[in-house]
Parts: C-alpha cells; sequence; structure tokens
C-alpha cells in the first residue's frame, strides 16, 4: 500500500534531510548578524520556505497517518461502523495527501518554485474566440482560487462585442509556474455559438501563454538600446484618470521580437515598472528553456511536446467531454471544469511530463 511504503522508507521523497535543512537555516536566520546583508538574508529565507512547502504537509500526513493507526487499534477492541467509516475517509484524504506530495515531486526544474503570468489570447472567430479567453479566464481565477493563490488582473483589453481579446493574470503562490505551465498552448472550444441566430455549432480557439516571475536574484540585463518603448491610452473600465492619459506602456526588446504591455496600473510609471518585470520574466524563461532543450538534445528527446500546438479539446455539444490532447485525460463533467476543477488535467501532465 502506497501510505505503508511511504512511511517505511522515512518518506520516498527524503524529506526528512529537508526537515534538517531547514533546521540549519532556521538556527542561521536566529544569529545576530543575520540582517547585515540584506540581500542574502531574503535569499535564506526564500529556500528556508520553499523548502517547508515539503516538510510542513509532510508532517500532516504524517501526524494523520499515526492517528489512524490509534484509531485501528481501538477497531481492533470493539466493532464499531462508525469508527470504521472514520478510518476510511481519513485514509483516504492521508492517500491524496501523499499523492499530492508525489505530484510536487515532479516539479523540480529551476523555474518551477517561481510565481507566474497567465495570459489569455483570443484566436480567429471574433467574438465567439473573444467570449471563449473570457471564459478561460474565469476558469483560470477560480482555479487559483481553489488553490489559495493570489490573483492581481495586470492587464485586459475587452473584445468588441463580448469577452477579451487578450489579458494577463499575476498569480502568486507555492510552485505556481510549475502548476500551471501544464496549461501552456492552445485551447479549443466547441460549441453552438450564443451569437449564432442560426444556433450552428463553432469552434474557437484561444492560446495560453505562462511565464515564470523573475526575482530580484535573479539578473537580467535589458539595455536600454535594446528596447522600444510605447505609450498609449488605456481601454476598458478604470475609470476617468487611466482613460484619459497615455498610461498603457508596450514594450517591444528588439533582438528577440518579444512584446510586453500593462495598462492594469493607474499610472505609465507603475505600468512600465510591471511591463519590465514581465520583460525580464520571458527573456529569463528563454534562456532557461534553451539550455533545457540543448540538454535534453544531447541526452535524447523523450518527449515531444510542442508548446504552440493544441492541447485541450471543450466540447459542449453535442455532448459534454474535456479531453487533454497530450496525456489523454479527460472529464465529462464540463461545468466542473469551467469552475475551476484542473487538477486533474495538471497532475496528469505532471505526472507524464514532469
Amino acid at each position: 500500500m502506497l501510505i505503508t511504503g511511504f512511511f517505511i522508507c522515512g518518506g520516498i521523497f527524503d524529506l526528512e534531510a529537508k526537515e534538517k535543512e531547514v533546521v540549519i537555516l532556521e538556527k542561521k536566520m536566529g544569529e545576530g548578524d543575520f540582517w547585515s546583508d540584506n540581500d542574502a538574508a531574503q535569499i535564506v529565507i526564500s529556500q528556508c520556505n520553499t523548502l517547508k512547502e515539503w516538510t510542513i504537509p509532510y508532517n500532516s500526513i504524517k501526524t494523520r497517518f499515526e492517528a489512524s493507526k490509534e484509531l485501528l487499534e481501538e477497531m481492533e477492541e470493539e466493532e464499531d461502523p462508525e469508527l470504521y467509516s472514520d478510518l476510511l475517509k481519513e485514509l483516504d484524504e492521508v492517500q491524496q495527501g501523499i499523492e499530492d506530495l508525489e505530484v510536487k515531486k515532479m516539479l523540480s526544474g529551476e523555474l518551477d518554485n517561481k510565481n507566474c503570468y497567465l495570459s489569455v489570447n483570443a484566436g480567429a472567430g471574433g467574438t465567439e474566440s473573444c467570449d471563449w479567453a473570457q471564459m478561460l479566464l474565469r476558469m483560470y481565477q477560480k482555479w487559483a482560487a481553489k488553490r489559495k493563490w493570489k490573483v492581481e488582473l495586470v492587464e485586459k483589453l475587452d473584445g468588441e462585442v463580448a469577452g477579451v481579446k487578450n489579458a494577463t493574470l499575476h498569480v502568486t503562490g507555492p510552485f505556481a509556474y510549475g502548476y500551471c505551465k501544464a496549461e501552456k498552448g492552445v485551447h479549443r472550444l466547441v460549441r453552438i455559438s450564443p451569437f449564432d441566430s442560426n444556433a450552428r455549432r463553432h469552434t474557437s480557439f484561444v492560446s495560453v501563454d505562462i511565464i515564470p516571475e523573475v526575482t530580484d536574484d535573479i539578473q537580467i540585463e535589458i539595455k536600454p538600446d535594446e528596447i522600444r518603448i510605447d505609450t498609449f491610452r488605456s481601454s476598458g473600465a478604470g475609470g476617468q484618470h487611466v482613460n484619459t492619459t497615455d498610461s498603457a506602456v508596450r514594450i517591444t526588446h528588439l533582438a528577440t521580437g518579444i512584446v510586453v504591455s500593462c495598462q492594469g496600473e493607474r499610472s505609465q510609471l507603475q505600468n512600465k515598472e510591471t511591463c519590465f518585470k514581465m520583460l525580464r520574466s520571458k527573456l529569463y524563461e528563454k534562456e532557461i528553456l534553451e539550455r533545457e532543450e540543448a540538454i535534453s538534445k544531447m541526452g535524447g528527446e523523450k518527449k515531444d511536446i510542442a508548446w504552440g500546438s493544441q492541447i485541450r479539446n471543450y466540447v459542449f455539444q453535442p455532448y459534454t467531454l474535456v479531453k487533454d490532447t497530450r496525456t489523454k485525460y479527460e472529464e465529462g463533467n464540463i461545468q466542473e471544469v469551467m469552475d475551476g476543477s484542473l487538477d486533474g488535467f495538471v497532475n496528469a501532465y505532471l505526472k507524464e511530463f514532469g
């Protein structure tokens, strides 16, 4: 049984070693001169918090497992159907906790523990695609809420009739990029369009992009002659100040063609700062992915993962089904998926592609 094996091995993820590292780092944080170098102190704190993302749930699972063993001993003394039901429920939750840790073990990449930016971009199809982009945006906001992540809307460009042409969320939470990267690619919708008076079926496409947020301890140099900065008037909701001044900012990185924009803040300066963060993040991701691709080629490519290709189909009519084209994982309750129940798809992706 997975539960027994997990604890007999002392934690299949060597979490005891991580606990020892936490003790060492906390001892270091308690030293008198710890704050003499603020940058170094922040790095240590970040390392400690990352380790605790493993050790805290592990200790919780271990405690609950030990309590279950005591409950089992009580059951051996007296037959109690209610007690038996409680034990099964507790063991199911412990098992789920272990499986969650197993999935998290896949998140060992250099970028996985970062916060991230999640963008949706409507494809061809006009109003139908814009509406689909709005539906996906809501789905990701619901998913983030279920995972207790913090989400901020960085940019949103409304569609001409309904929905959004594009929007970007800043997602903050443990291993946000590691989990969200499973959503990167093209999402396809099949349904009877509410915008078609003849009630015909339409197919729409929206691309989802995920980039990790670069933290202050990572140095990415951007030279002034490598970029072009444009300012323009913000659109959509935001109040009189936002809509009547050139507060929105777009930055183009000339060497790579990467473009980032922000209009979610009140001032041009704030939007420019956010743009630079996003540009640094995109350049950092590009550097890491190129390095990983080179290593992959040296070792032999095992999986062909095309980020720009269609990754998932959402069918509303004539039947309801959401199916991932990479893992073949599927769910029949499409409304539940659109309400943010994405963990099944994400976990299936991480188990296969890690």
